[in-house]
């Protein structure tokens, strides 16, 4: 269960629901591949001044509610002793930049790691039937564009790189990060998880796109 912390608005059934989806969705992930050793982060916001997130090291596919902490929309921990990922502030950047968001999932699959390293400034996936997974498409006649980032170990240089480009361009489903792995999000954890099956699907069709033509 949740810790009390002073000034608390949310109960701890909401951190619980959204720590058991979390739990749920590292479980799936880890069995599908995307998530090797302890790589990956996943959050899911609880109000627009907090979100449940992973704890810093945790092996997604063992998580217990204790990997799992409380930590604020500033990235900054609030559970004495737990620390998150290094990474948070590419959650906090979805959750300010997509204020419906209400889960960002980030993994490290092979397909994932290899296509952000076979494209130079972004991926298109066009005209496959599965796009229609993601919101606002209907048509397998469209076309989606994955924007790559190039790997940053100062992560809000990274997270202003990521927004500007948001800032500018159309809808964004996900990004890669050269040779490190895809980030997608969704209104819920469900969503988001959604996204992630569907990116990988594609992702394979990609690579064995890419060899069939050698």
């Amino acid at each position: 269960m949740l810790c009390a912390f002073p000034g608390d608005t949310m109960s701890s059934s909401d951190f619980d629901s959204q720590a058991q989806a979390l739990i749920k969705a590292g479980r799936f992930a880890h069995h599908h591949g995307w998530v090797p050793a302890t790589s990956g982060n996943f959050s899911a916001r609880i109000d627009d001044n907090s979100m449940a997130i992973t704890v810093s090291g945790a092996h997604k596919g063992e998580l217990t509610i204790d990997d799992i902490m409380l930590a604020g929309m500033d990235g900054q921990s609030l559970q004495e002793g737990k620390r998150p990922s290094a990474e948070t502030r590419l959650h906090t950047q979805l959750y300010r930049r997509f204020p419906h968001t209400g889960a960002v999932l980030h993994t490290h699959s092979i397909n994932a790691t290899l296509l952000s390293r076979f494209y130079g400034d972004y991926l298109v996936l066009e005209n496959y039937e599965l796009l229609k997974a993601f919101d606002g498409i209907d048509t397998h006649e469209s076309r989606i564009t994955v924007p790559v980032f190039a790997n940053d170990q100062d992560i809000a240089r990274l997270a202003r790189r990521v927004d500007d480009y948001m800032a500018s361009g159309g809808p964004v489903y996900g990004y890669l990060i050269a040779g490190h792995g895809l980030y997608t999000w969704g209104a819920d954890v469900k969503t988001a998880m959604n996204y992630l099956e569907a990116f990988e699907y594609l992702f394979t069709c990609e690579l064995k796109l890419r060899e069939a033509k050698q």
